[in-house]
């Protein structure tokens, strides 16, 4: 990262202090983020104080950049995965009984807001209206969460969103205008296979070279014919090809790894031996 990025960093965490009560949430990523462009492109725009929407293809590391980015500006971190139950009051919070009184319980946006989180939007082309509505005057220049029947509540300066999406998986829908101004957007690339290679040596340090060079290969092999419609992206699963390497190295048989982390994950006969056919390729 550019040195003077480091340096406004700095300035950010000294002048940003993290109550006590949440220092718990600031947790260290398993996995470093790899990609020194997008994490300058990041860095920059949420110095300035925007939100950002990172959207791209399955496996592009998007929740690994956003967990990178939380940590590297020390702030708590408040997750929120999209559903076709997530409303409102899921992010805003709810009514609770506190010592016979009636009294809000924080969800996660508005716990953002009070304490200087960053809070990371997970899916987010699969909310609701509902959902959707309670980000409108948080993320403009309002910066303001309106809680009906209790308070409003001011944006602490270092609040951040980060929103994740993907493309064409099921449930999901086109962003609306109104929302997706409020971003800044990054288009996550694919993973080029020297990222992968240094990914994989990260999570699976221990597994063996061989298995390595193979587990890339597959990936970017699915990866292709997913990208020309030949197989879903069901199989195109970076977790799965992890999971493998550590059956590997447990002393499963690497075709049998394969075949239960990725394989087998396809339901559908004709598609499974499509990837069958490719994973032999590899795993003979």
């Amino acid at each position: 990262m550019r040195e003077d990025l480091k340096i406004r960093l700095e300035r950010f965490r000294e002048q940003n202090a993290v109550d006590e009560a949440v220092r718990g949430r600031i947790v260290r990523p398993a996995v470093e983020f790899i990609g020194d462009e997008i994490l300058e492109q990041a860095v920059s725009a949420l110095l300035q104080g925007e939100n950002l929407l990172l959207c791209g293809g399955k496996a592009t590391g998007k929740n690994i950049l956003a967990d990178n980015l939380a940590w590297l500006f020390g702030r708590p971190v408040y997750n929120v995965s999209f559903h076709v139950n997530t409303d409102s009051s899921t992010l805003i919070g709810t009514d609770t009984f506190v010592g016979g009184e009636v009294r809000l319980r924080r969800g996660p946006v508005a716990q953002t807001a009070l304490y200087g989180g960053f809070c990371i939007l997970d899916e987010i082309n699969m909310a609701k209206n509902d959902a959707v509505a309670v980000m409108h005057s948080a993320l403009d220049y309002r910066r303001l969460i309106d809680v009906p029947g209790y308070e409003c509540i001011p944006l602490h300066p270092a609040a951040r969103f980060i929103a994740t999406m993907n493309y064409g998986y099921a449930g999901t829908r086109e962003l609306n205008e109104a929302l997706a101004s409020r971003f800044s957007v990054i288009r996550m690339p694919t993973l080029r296979p020297e990222q992968l290679r240094r990914l994989l040596k990260m999570d699976v340090p221990q597994a063996a070279e061989e298995h390595i060079e193979r587990c890339v290969g597959l990936f970017l092999d699915l990866n292709e014919k997913a990208v020309n419609g030949e197989v879903s992206t069901r199989s195109v699963d970076l977790r799965g090809m992890i999971s493998a390497l550590r059956l590997m190295t447990d002393g499963m048989a690497p075709g049998d790894a394969v075949a239960v982390s990725v394989t087998n994950k396809c339901f559908d006969e004709y598609e499974y031996q499509l990837v069958q056919d490719v994973v032999m390729t590899r795993f003979a």
